[in-house]
C-alpha cells in the first residue's frame, strides 16, 4: 500500500483522514507481505485508531490546566507511610466514581500531596477520555470577580464550570468565600450535583467547612450538596515536598 498516488493522498487528507494516511504509508510492506487486503486494511485502521486517541488525550490533558502534568496515580510515594488506602486509590483510577456522579475530597495537612493527588485524578479522567479541569480557588475567585464586570459573563462562567465531567477545585477554603462567591458556589454545585463529579483539595477537616463558609444558609446547602455521595481521602501529614525536594 506505499505506492498511493498523489490524488488519493490528497482526497484523505480532504476527508479529514491524515492519521488514515500516515498508518498508510508506515506499513513495512516486507511484514504485511501475502496478508489478505482486510487483514492489511484492520492493521491500519487500528494504528490509526491508537494515533487518533493518543491525540484526544494529549489535548484532553493539555486543556485540564493541571498544575502537575506529570501526576501519576501509578507513582505515588510513602502510600503505606501516609495511611493512603490502595484499595480505594485503585477504584478511584478506573474513574467509576465518575459514572456514578460522586465527589472527591482529599485532604490533609500544607504540602501532604492533595494537589498532586487532584491533577492525577483529573490526568486519569482524560486518558479514560473524559472532559476534567484544574482550577485553583483563589484562581476561581478572581475568575468570577472578572465575569460580573463582562456581558453575559456571570452566566458563561457558570456554563464553562458546570459543564466539566470532571472538576478539581484546588485550595478548597483556604480563604473565607464572601456572600457573592458563597452565592456562585451554591449555583455551581447545584448545576454540578447529580450530574458530574468534583474534587475538592483542601487542608481544613468536614468540621470546619460550615465554619469557613459562613455558617448560614448558604453554608448549610453548599455543605448539603458536597458531604453526601462523597469519598473523603485523608492524604495525611508526610511533607512531600519535603520529600520531593530530598529525592533530587
Amino acid at each position: 500500500m506505499s505506492g498511493i498516488d498523489i490524488e488519493t493522498k490528497r482526497k484523505l487528507r480532504e476527508m479529514g483522514a491524515a492519521p488514515m494516511l500516515e498508518a498508510l504509508e508506515a506499513q513495512d510492506e516486507t511484514l504485511v507481505l501475502g496478508m489478505a487486503f482486510e487483514e492489511r486494511l484492520r492493521l491500519v485502521v487500528d494504528e490509526a485508531h491508537s494515533g487518533f486517541n493518543h491525540a484526544k488525550v494529549e489535548g484532553l490533558i493539555r486543556r485540564a490546566g493541571l498544575r502537575y502534568p506529570g501526576a501519576d496515580l501509578r507513582r505515588l510515594d510513602l502510600v503505606d507511610e501516609r495511611g493512603l488506602d490502595r484499595n480505594v486509590i485503585a477504584q478511584l483510577g478506573t474513574c467509576s466514581f465518575i459514572e456514578r456522579q460522586q465527589n472527591v475530597v482529599f485532604q490533609g495537612f500544607t504540602g501532604s500531596g492533595k494537589s498532586y493527588l487532584g491533577c492525577a485524578l483529573a490526568k486519569q479522567a482524560c486518558q479514560h477520555r473524559i472532559r476534567a479541569h484544574y482550577v485553583r480557588m483563589p484562581d476561581l475567585e478572581e475568575a468570577w470577580a472578572l465575569a460580573k464586570d463582562k456581558p453575559q459573563g456571570q452566566t458563561k462562567f457558570l456554563n464553562k464550570y458546570a459543564a466539566f465531567t470532571l472538576l478539581v477545585i484546588d485550595e478548597w477554603l483556604l480563604d473565607h468565600p464572601d456572600e457573592g462567591m458563597r452565592s456562585m458556589l451554591l449555583e455551581l454545585l447545584e448545576r454540578r450535583y447529580d450530574t458530574a463529579s468534583t474534587v475538592f483539595c483542601t487542608q481544613y477537616a468536614k468540621k470546619d467547612w460550615h465554619q469557613r463558609l459562613g455558617s448560614g444558609v448558604h453554608a448549610d446547602a453548599i455543605m448539603d450538596r458536597i458531604v453526601h455521595n462523597t469519598i473523603w481521602v485523608d492524604t495525611g501529614n508526610h511533607n512531600m515536598r519535603q520529600h520531593a525536594t530530598m529525592k533530587q
